[in-house]
């Protein structure tokens, strides 16, 4: 089936005009329940080649977590075609660039080559897919790497823990409540059957999604995706059990002592709707009247005005199961921590009881509209968007339509969201503070 839409020309914040551009994708399924999205931009000569699993951290056994992203590593390693280090070689001598990055919910790998180097990038996800080498020596390889990299990013890093320890106290039953990253503890325990068998059950065609975008050929290129991928065997279908949170009903408090800072932060924290519900879109709008950019109301008041933050931010972390609207601030000088909240709670419910202008309104839907136009402004983008909209809102079509969700979004809409979900009483309020001494986490 071919879609297609025209992204309309838009306003950008200051009035200049936004490139219209026209996204085409063809998607179809392999007899393995591997799904296709192919989308032709002949433009320049150059291919991206991807893969989408829907495997994440909320896949992972709770005495196992850190699989999916040690996995993301893992796969890297050899094939049975590819030797041991050789991955990164063959696609920099080729002409290309590739990565990977895990979430919560999925895994995605990508490789970038000039158009002619095409097969050569399904060759490698195909055999990826099909014969990867899952061995101790693998493992225990990947696990130093994986260990340094939680040094580097998380345990040695200023503030490195602080989504880490929102989670765990948002969630109580939703394996939400770990680190993408996982335990080391976890990691060191598995043993290699283990390891195998998270392979053999989540890296499937039938658990993927695969998008080819760029420089092709159409027919020609399904007929390389059927000869790499269509021998690929089926797996077992992956279950899903959809676990419930109970409400949030009173202020959860918290502590966490840092070593690795000399500035307090103070985290505000709401449980929110799936990535698919439109109050997950509102609050991406909400998000932006706060804290985006020098004109949002939390940076005017608390940063340029009463120089009481040295940075504010409100983040709608959007995810396929739940979300986490997330308020961060960086007290100036000697301003109290309860000081920060107490003032960002007075804008939030400015906006629960007040409708925003219709000057900041018109703004609002202008950023956007930017913001569309410019997911959609490189190849790799739009691959990534195509394989995110397929699998974890299970509509490959919003990479046309999503922009009228934002279109269709009220004043009045942005009003009652914000009563829904931005309340004390459903809230996580984690003083961020510095190490002294005691012991590092303390929950009041």
């Amino acid at each position: 089936m071919m879609k297609k839409i025209t992204m309309v020309a838009c306003a950008l914040f200051f009035g200049s005009a936004g490139i219209a551009q026209e996204v085409e994708f063809t998607e179809y399924n392999l007899d393995n329940g591997l799904h296709v999205i192919l989308h032709q931009d002949n433009s320049a000569p150059v291919v991206t080649t991807s893969v989408m699993y829907h495997v994440g951290a909320k896949d992972e056994n709770p005495e196992r977590t850190g699989f999916a992203h040690f996995f993301e590593h893992l796969l890297f390693e050899r094939t049975e075609n590819i030797e041991k280090g050789s991955w990164f070689k063959v696609v920099s001598s080729n002409g290309g660039s590739n990565n990977a990055n895990t979430t919560d919910d999925r895994t995605y790998y990508y490789e970038i080559f000039p158009s002619n180097n095409l097969e050569l990038g399904l060759w490698m996800e195909s055999e990826r897919m099909l014969h990867p080498i899952i061995d101790q020596d693998g493992v225990d390889t990947q696990n130093e790497v994986v260990k340094e990299e939680k040094r580097m990013r998380v345990d040695n890093a200023p503030y490195g823990q602080i989504l880490a320890e929102v989670k765990k106290r948002l969630y109580t039953k939703h394996p939400y409540r770990w680190a993408t990253i996982g335990s080391m503890e976890h990691l060191d325990a598995a043993t290699l059957e283990e390891f195998q068998a998270f392979n053999e059950k989540f890296y499937v065609p039938n658990n993927a999604t695969l998008v080819v975008a760029g420089d092709i050929e159409m027919e020609k290129t399904k007929k390389m995706i059927k000869d790499y991928f269509g021998p690929i065997l089926k797996g077992e279908p992956v279950e899903r059990v959809k676990i419930e949170e109970d409400p949030i009903t009173e202020t959860i408090k918290g502590k966490y002592k840092d070593p690795n800072i000399q500035v307090p932060a103070i985290v505000m924290a709401y449980r929110t709707p799936s990535m698919k519900d439109r109050d997950a879109y509102v609050l991406d709008m909400i998000s932006s009247v706060l804290s985006d950019g020098k004109s949002s109301r939390l940076y005017k008041k608390l940063v340029d005005e009463q120089k009481q933050a040295l940075q504010i931010g409100a983040f709608n972390i959007s995810q396929e199961d739940y979300g986490q609207y997330v308020v961060f601030g960086l007290p100036m000088g000697g301003t109290p921590l309860d000081t920060l909240v107490t003032e960002v709670d007075e804008e939030i419910v400015k906006l629960q009881e007040e409708l925003i202008s219709e000057r900041e309104f018109e703004m609002l839907q202008n950023k956007f509209e930017n913001q569309f136009v410019n997911s959609n402004s490189s190849i790799s983008g739009i691959a990534s968007s195509l394989a995110t909209y397929h699998m974890l809102y299970g509509d490959t079509d919003l990479i046309n339509e999503e922009i009228d969700i934002y279109r269709s979004i009220t004043r009045e809409e942005i009003r009652e969201v914000a009563r829904k979900y931005l309340n004390p009483n459903q809230r996580l309020v984690l003083d961020y503070v510095p190490e002294d001494g005691e012991d590092k986490e303390t929950t009041e």
